[in-house]
């Protein structure tokens, strides 16, 4: 029986983030090179997508490279460029088949010429679907992104499009890269590390954590199904007690 038919499908997780993690390990354990990992993590993407798909999840945010790994060594910096933009043209196709809209979070200007016109022609190309969208954190990082947050906020009062006693919760949600989608109620890590690696700080702040062992190449979509029965079995408070939650869920039944 496959955790799939234990899920309530009506307690899904608006928003899944995963930080796939493991690639390289995954590889060095079977003696290959760190890219072979690579290569493999993008069958592990596609099963998670076509999983979230299938079962009805809105968002799903995937940290496929941040900031900080242009500082990895220049061949495999390399080859997951020319993979990501490889694989990116192939699954135009999948992805206006099964209705997912793609979209792009980081600093993109980044990337080498050929990946970001990938990209954006992939973003193009998928913008009228109305199904699941497939965010892409690339070449992204939170505390980045909350800088230039803080940038553009101190550039409309300067100009005076705003006042600084205007400024509150909502203005700086509108100037992050991620204000056009709601925040993730379920984070996956992969591989047995345990933090964040300035994932979506902000925007992580009421997500429910689940830290798996299994490296990234080998989760498919019953490892999927098990973290979304962990997340369904967990009480979300939001910082009230159990107690008056249970009595607003009672509430909301009568």
């Amino acid at each position: 029986m496959s955790q799939l038919d234990k899920i309530d499908k009506n307690q899904l997780p608006l928003h899944i983030a995963i930080i796939m993690d493991g690639n390289g390990r995954w590889a060095q354990e079977k003696g290959e090179d760190r890219l072979f990992g690579h290569y493999q993590g993008v069958e592990s993407v596609r099963n998670i997508v076509e999983g979230c798909a299938e079962l009805g999840i809105e968002y799903l945010t995937l940290y496929a490279f941040s900031t900080e790994n242009w500082d990895r060594p220049e061949t495999e910096v390399t080859g997951l460029m020319e993979l990501l933009a490889q694989t990116i043209r192939q699954e135009v196709s999948t992805l206006n088949k099964n209705n997912i809209k793609l979209q792009m979070i980081g600093n993109i200007e980044m990337l080498p010429d050929y990946a970001r016109q990938s990209l954006q022609e992939a973003v193009d190309l998928t913008k009228a679907n109305s199904g699941l969208t497939l965010i892409i954190a690339l070449s992204y990082s939170s505390r980045w992104e909350l800088l230039q947050a803080v940038k553009g906020i101190a550039a409309d009062v300067k100009s005076g499009k705003i006042m600084p006693d205007q400024i509150n919760e909502n203005t700086l949600r509108h100037y992050l890269v991620t204000s056009a989608f709601p925040d993730p109620e379920l984070m996956i890590r992969t591989s047995g590390e345990y933090r964040i690696s300035n994932f979506l700080l902000y925007q992580l702040a009421y997500a429910e954590l689940y830290f798996t062992d299994t490296r990234w190449p080998d989760f498919g979509k019953e490892h999927l199904y098990e973290a979304i029965l962990n997340f369904q079995q967990r009480q979300r408070r939001f910082g009230k007690t159990g107690d008056q939650i249970q009595r607003e869920s009672a509430t909301d039944m009568h």
